[in-house]
């Protein structure tokens, strides 16, 4: 026989509603923060064009990784509002999935990027940091893969409990391995400013690097841990909470690490004192800028 079920509740206008009552706020969530990352997107091209000058790949990539999100966004909305209205997501989920792992596989991609320096410090990778992103790389397809068995089954299939550990398991190795190029740039900042004589300005980068690994320990911390805890101990009816938590975390590192690294116009004729030089000497003999 042939068996068809409906859950759904009952709206005060009489109309159904097939997401769960901590869910049904998804579509408008997710709607918002499109709405949100495509003015950042159209900002990010301004900066971009106002300091042609100073742009460079890395720039770029981060625009790619701005528009990625916002259709991972839009899809994500779609996808929520069909299952709402029909039950079904009309194949919104298909690029939903699709949006989204080219969206992660350049987050992480772009995190590894900056934290090497790459295109703005040095125009090249060296070859641990090839390997990182080879490790990486292909442990985000994994990763996807592992994402959509979650999200397209349940628990009545048979490995559906062990994807979920191999997810986990890909996601924490990613998480520390992108921390590295970062480490080995503050190293590499910290042995060069005891040679070159420009104090000054490798402090300054080295304070730059510095504040970009403890914002991305800060983000991968939230979204893996106080995200999953919020998941967890929240009511049934406020489900929706971990998701408005998690994207609002996206959005504050996305504006942190964007504006740190926003092409800026260099001035030419701006020259350090030796007042300046000495005290920038000092501030790394006393920094040890320990990790």
């Amino acid at each position: 026989m042939n068996v068809r079920t409906e859950v759904y509740n009952l709206e005060f206008d009489g109309s159904k509603d097939f997401l769960s009552a901590g869910l049904t706020q998804l579509p408008s969530l997710y709607f918002v923060y499109f709405i949100a990352y495509l003015a950042f997107l159209g900002f990010w091209i301004y900066i971009c064009f106002t300091n042609r000058g100073s742009v460079h790949r890395i720039h770029l990539l981060m625009g790619g990784l701005l528009l990625m999100k916002a259709l991972n966004l839009i899809c994500a909305a779609e996808d929520k509002h069909y299952v709402k209205v029909t039950g079904t997501p009309h194949g919104w989920d298909v690029l939903f999935y699709i949006f989204q792992f080219i969206r992660v596989v350049l987050l992480f991609t772009v995190i590894v990027l900056i934290g090497t320096g790459w295109s703005f410090l040095k125009p090249f990778l060296q070859e641990k940091e090839k390997k990182v992103l080879m490790i990486v790389v292909p442990l985000q397809v994994l990763a996807n893969v592992a994402s959509v068995v979650i999200g397209e089954t349940g628990p009545f299939i048979k490995d559906w409990v062990t994807w979920n550990q191999v997810f986990l398991l890909v996601d924490i190795i990613c998480c520390c391995a992108i921390i590295f190029p970062i480490v080995w740039s503050i190293r590499s900042l910290r042995e060069t400013s005891k040679t070159d004589g420009k104090a000054a300005r490798n402090l300054a980068k080295l304070q730059l690097f510095r504040q970009f690994y403890i914002v991305v320990i800060g983000y991968l911390y939230f979204t893996r841990i106080v995200v999953f805890a919020l998941k967890t101990i929240a009511a049934y009816k406020y489900q929706w909470v971990s998701n408005a938590a998690e994207e609002t975390a996206s959005l504050l590192f996305y504006a942190v690490m964007f504006y740190m690294f926003r092409p800026v116009e260099k001035n030419e004729y701006f020259v350090l004192d030796e007042e300046e030089e000495e005290a920038a000497e000092m501030a790394l003999k006393d920094e040890e800028f320990e990790l």
